[in-house]
């Protein structure tokens, strides 16, 4: 192992996903307070590579490795080879997708292995797999992740049933680094029409279809209420024909990729996550940081751990819209929360101490496993 301590990400490229964000706030984090960060991708494209610090060192896949059919295999080979010639400290693998990277360098000679650290950033058990297919991802978890050093989760209960899956009690709890230290205090509500917010990747996971029907029930209600959706993906089209069929086409607007959703959610008075499945989603935290309230379907396990007050928000079954529209009727009607208690529910998620607390679980490893 190298002698000054280092730290390397593995990512495929820099799209506008959850995890690479996270991971390039991490690599930022950790850059700023001097450890030398190396990034190694399989290309170079995506909108999130501007947000790259300058310090910090990227070196991409040659040839290229896109993102495809089994290209994460390929660039998991590709990253070990890459850490045999140039070894790193420890390697943040930032989520289930990029869990192959985990394996391929557990392999890697113990001169060359570094400390390997994996975060779990999707749910492990979902109901529509079924019994044969979740046991069948059990396994494959147990496979791929047999040689990590710590699996990070993002909350209590998927610490446990990652334990539970895995046999020891390699996995722990450490909170989502979603907010920067200088997060912006809330602003209140403003005056005006209404306007809810949602975002994320334009496919059927994140249950737009569902947010649009259940839309046009509120819109029956309350015809002042608008709707802004965040985000680009491949549903954008079949979305938008949803939005015209209903006649929603004058209070319903697709905003596209944006750099940033607080100017978007200063300007809301909600947010809603109406996603099938989400592991521990930071757009929860981000509107709870602008003191806005969440109404989120039951897919994933930070509503249990935020949606604590009634005036915080409230959770609903997965796919209900008219659940969904009720909801969002409900909280429309009552008086605007306090932003600013909302906003002090998510305190403990700013990246700072985070960071921090990633890096010493690093440390104590490397030093254990350093003669």
């Amino acid at each position: 192992m190298t002698q000054t301590f280092s730290v390397g990400i593995v990512l495929q490229d820099f799209a506008l996903g959850g995890t690479e964000r996270i991971a390039i706030r991490l690599a930022n984090q950790w850059a700023r307070s001097g450890v030398p960060v190396t990034i190694f991708a399989g290309t170079g494209q995506g909108p999130l590579r501007p947000l790259l610090a300058g310090n910090i060192r990227l070196v991409l896949a040659h040839p290229p490795i896109p993102r495809g059919p089994g290209s994460m295999l390929t660039l998991a080979k590709a990253a070990a080879r890459f850490w045999r010639r140039q070894p790193q400290s420890a390697c943040f693998v930032p989520g289930n997708y990029h869990w192959p990277i985990a394996s391929a360098l557990a392999r890697l000679p113990k001169a060359t292995r570094p400390v390997i650290v994996t975060q779990i950033s999707t749910c492990l058990h979902k109901a529509e797999r079924g019994w044969l297919r979740q046991k069948l991802y059990n396994a494959r978890m147990r496979y791929l992740l047999r040689g990590v050093d710590h699996l990070i989760a993002l909350a209590p209960s998927e610490a446990r049933q990652a334990n539970n899956i895995l046999g020891r009690p390699v996995s722990r709890t450490v909170p989502l680094p979603a907010l920067a230290d200088d997060t912006p205090p809330p602003v209140p509500v403003p005056p005006g029409h209404p306007t809810i917010l949602a975002a994320g990747r334009l496919v059927h996971d994140k249950g737009f279809g569902v947010l649009i029907e259940s839309f046009a029930q509120v819109h029956r209600v309350m015809p002042e209420v608008r709707l802004q959706i965040a985000g680009s993906g491949p549903l954008r089209d079949e979305l938008m024909a949803q939005v015209v069929a209903n006649g929603l086409d004058h209070v319903v607007e697709f905003l596209g990729c944006v750099a940033s959703i607080r100017p978007f959610l200063d300007a809301c008075r909600c947010f809603v996550l109406s996603s099938r499945s989400e592991g521990f989603p930071a757009v929860i935290l981000e509107a709870f940081a602008a003191g806005r309230q969440v109404i989120s379907t039951s897919c994933t396990p930070a509503t249990k751990m935020l949606l604590t007050k009634p005036e915080y928000g409230c959770e609903v079954p997965v796919g209900d819209a008219q659940a969904l529209a009720q909801a969002i009727i409900s909280a429309l009607q009552r008086p605007t929360p306090s932003e600013n208690e909302l906003a002090a529910c998510v305190q403990n998620y700013r990246i700072g101490p985070i960071a921090a607390e990633y890096l010493d679980l690093m440390r104590a490893r490397y030093r254990d496993a350093t003669p």
